[in-house]
């Protein structure tokens, strides 16, 4: 079953297009991925799938039901935790929690089930009297999540929802994500960073406010026809440069101390890369074969 079919979408702003033509569908109990740089229209597009912009064009179908016309008649089954969540640090947890269920009319009866559903879902149960402004960065994570689900959508829509809060709440916030997929909750999630890209069912690569490639992780992979090299060396700076004069400048990129250079066939082309290196007197400290990540995909289909 189709939870979202998005078709010929379009989004301008005065003379910017934030999003051109874009089309993809999402089944249920998937988790889909939306992975770009600053600017590339992730916002635009998960604040049009969750009710609060309308579209220049095109049609977004929510569980069968057109939102571009009508988005009362899907809203109640969408939950959206935007980049900036308004919570409210001087309220506990608890109370947080409490303003959630009567901002969606839940009754008391329900709202208590859910409640401690919830509670014990995100791990927060130990802290509903602790006051909003003094949780971690990634126990806020955790209750404006609780406080998306508390009317308990079919659809969660999450905008970059782990930016900025370390490593283990990372991990601790994708278990919660996974396990709400046994619920059957259909997950979109805008990020950032490559390893989570890795985690999703499905992966949308968006740029200029077009959707260049749609699929599972490993699907883009397979696409990746050339050989990779990961090369670090005593001077990566003149490297790149030799190197972007002999196998053209968009083969040749920096990631972090390591630079890879995308070659046709490994062994031949590592011939000539040692020999140009060798007579710019720099020494090669690693050199080796890798299998291409998102970043690289990324980036090989945009240039």
């Amino acid at each position: 079953m189709l939870v979202v079919n998005v078709k010929e979408l379009h989004k301008d702003f005065d003379k910017v297009k934030a999003l051109d033509d874009v089309s993809f569908h999402i089944k249920r109990s998937e988790v889909f991925g939306l992975l770009g740089p600053d600017g590339a229209g992730k916002t635009t597009l998960l604040r049009i799938l969750a009710g609060v912009m309308k579209a220049t064009s095109g049609t977004v179908e929510i569980l069968g039901q057109d939102i571009t016309t009508n988005i009362e008649a899907a809203k109640h089954q969408i939950g959206y935790l935007p980049q900036k969540f308004s919570l409210y640090p001087d309220l506990t947890v608890m109370e947080n929690i409490d303003f959630y269920c009567r901002l969606y009319k839940i009754s008391q009866r329900e709202s208590r089930a859910r409640k401690n559903h919830l509670l014990e879902f995100s791990r927060l149960g130990p802290y509903t009297n602790r006051r909003t402004r003094y949780l971690s960065g990634g126990m806020k994570q955790k209750l404006a999540l609780a406080c998306a689900l508390i009317h308990t959508p079919q659809l969660l829509i999450l905008d970059e929802p782990t930016t900025g809060i370390d490593p283990i709440s990372r991990r601790e916030f994708w278990q919660i994500l996974y396990d709400l997929l046994f619920e059957g909750v259909t997950i979109i999630i805008a990020t950032p960073y490559m390893d989570e890209a890795e985690r999703v069912s499905r992966v949308g690569l968006l740029y200029n406010g077009k959707i260049l490639k749609c699929d599972r992780p490993e699907g883009l992979k397979k696409e990746f026809k050339n050989d990779l090299a990961e090369i670090i060396t005593n001077n990566n700076r003149l490297t790149k440069n030799l190197l972007q004069k002999n196998f053209g400048t968009e083969n040749v990129v920096f990631f972090g101390d390591k630079l890879h250079l995308k070659i046709v066939d490994f062994k031949n082309d590592t011939r000539l890369l040692k020999e140009i290196l060798k007579k710019a007197g720099i020494e090669i400290i690693s050199l080796e074969k890798i299998i291409p990540d998102l970043e690289d995909i990324f980036i090989d289909v945009i240039s």
